[in-house]
């Protein structure tokens, strides 16, 4: 991800992964993947992810692809995508964490052995799959109500109200909007 770009919290890491799609391809080399994983909180800060190479990339997005389209329509999709998320859920287990004395006696994370990019990619898996077994949080996941925003995001909002993938981008976006509408007819 570019330097200074904010990442997108969309209530869960499968629902995240979704959002480095939009605007623009956020993950598409080995040092902006690095960066999110440890940004989405798929690893401790300050985790060095120097295997992250091409294939690591070109592996997420394959995810990416098949969790978007389970996510977006469900049973319907083709086969294909829920094989394929099935098989990275099981293909490894997680990143193995740890607690151990940070500064100040804190106890921090840190990883308790290397990071695999099987391991990352079952993380997601399993998040994908557990989003879409769980019927509440099935029924809360939301697509953004701006105007060509596509974000998917977990509403967790009290009333189940939220409409926009952000009050502050999208949200402000469309308030601005409906204003203008409203002094437009206004003045005719």
């Amino acid at each position: 991800m570019a330097p200074g770009t904010p990442r997108f919290d969309a209530g869960r890491s499968c629902l995240d992964l979704l959002a480095t799609a939009h605007p623009e391809e956020r993950i598409g080399a080995p040092k902006e993947l690095a960066e999110w994983i440890v940004e989405a909180g798929l690893l401790p800060v300050g985790t060095p992810l120097r295997q992250a190479d091409g294939e690591w990339v070109r592996r997420f997005l394959e995810l990416r692809l098949h969790a978007d389209r389970l996510i977006r329509v469900g049973a319907a999709v083709p086969g294909d995508s829920l094989d394929r998320i099935n098989q990275a859920a099981r293909a490894a287990a997680p990143p193995a964490v740890r607690a151990v004395p940070g500064e100040k006696g804190r106890l921090v994370r840190e990883l308790a052995e290397p990071v695999r990019c099987a391991a990352l990619l079952s993380l997601l898996a399993r998040d994908t799959v557990d989003l879409l077994t769980d019927p509440l949080a099935r029924t809360a996941v939301r697509e953004c109500g701006a105007d060509g925003c596509p974000l998917l995001y977990l509403d967790t909002s009290r009333g189940r109200r939220r409409r926009w993938c952000s009050s502050e981008g999208c949200g402000n976006r469309e308030r601005v909007a409906r204003h203008r509408r409203r002094a437009a007819l206004a003045r005719s």
